[in-house]
């Protein structure tokens, strides 16, 4: 596996690779890899014929009240997991050359990204397609990956690639979950063992509105009080900050499920948030 931590020499090489014809794959991440992350590092081999991955912690998509200085770390276990994995190029640039001195560029994918998590972290999904676009910039990959977890992200990125004409594939891959249904996230770190086992509630949450769904039930007051009485049943959930059924094109709240549509939350549990989703269609 070959470490680059230069973003010009990341360009060179993979501007090599699509000069031979070699696709090139990317999987961007902020490290504390697990499994929901190999899962797309795994579908990158089997797409790409050059396989990327990143780990930064983008400083600019944390407010100053959030957890940059706590976020996980553990870049020598991951570097163990990705050689496993196979993978051909480890790009792990730093806050100097990520954002020199004079740096005054941001990329701001309006509308979308005031909605949901949004509204609880101003500047988060600035900071998120800022990052992004200088990812997809220095890399030039022809697919790039992400998990549907962070749907808001992929519906804001997929916008900022067709508005920018940026060359390549958004790759949306399922959520990978905990024997318990709680979604994997590099945050669940946070978690004690109590608040790890309460926060099934969550994905319970989720498989009942989506069955209300299944059997018929389309209207998104009926829906929403259905989750939110499964959520507020569990004491360790401090703060419920979103909970309903949105359009996933607009991610605008809906009030009658016509189509797929996407059953969302955000949670607190202790000082942790929590975001998790699920598709759903009615009659399916």
């Amino acid at each position: 596996m070959e470490i680059i931590r230069i973003p010009r020499v990341m360009q060179e090489t993979s501007r090599g690779h699509l000069l031979h014809g070699r696709t090139v794959g990317l999987v961007p991440t902020m490290g504390a890899l697990h499994e929901g992350h190999l899962s797309l590092v795994r579908m990158a081999r089997e797409e790409n014929a050059v396989a990327v991955v990143s780990i930064y912690i983008n400083p600019v998509q944390f407010g100053p009240s959030e957890d940059l200085s706590k976020y996980p770390r553990d870049l020598e276990g991951d570097m163990e997991k990705l050689k496993r994995e196979d993978v051909d190029v480890l790009f792990l640039p730093d806050d100097a050359l990520m954002y020199p001195r004079g740096f005054s560029t941001y990329v701001d994918v309006r509308g979308l990204s005031e909605r949901l998590c949004g509204a609880y972290r101003p500047g988060h999904f600035r900071g998120v397609a800022t990052v992004v676009t200088k990812l997809l910039n220095i890399v030039s990959p022809i697919r790039t990956y992400f998990g549907q977890k962070d749907f808001q992200q992929t519906v804001i990125i997929r916008r900022l690639v067709k508005d920018l004409d940026m060359g390549t594939e958004i790759v949306v891959c399922p959520s990978l979950r905990e024997e318990n249904g709680l979604a994997m996230s590099s945050r669940n770190s946070y978690l004690t063992r109590k608040e790890r086992n309460a926060a099934s509630v969550i994905y319970r949450s989720l498989l009942q509105g989506s069955e209300a769904v299944k059997s018929g039930i389309i209207e998104v007051e009926v829906l929403k009080k259905l989750m939110m009485e499964q959520l507020t049943s569990e004491q360790v959930i401090s703060e419920v900050q979103y909970c309903s059924v949105y359009s996933t094109e607009t991610l605008d709240e809906i009030e009658r499920i016509e189509g797929e549509a996407l059953l969302a939350l955000a949670v607190r549990i202790g000082n942790t948030r929590l975001i998790d989703n699920m598709l759903v269609t009615p009659g399916r």
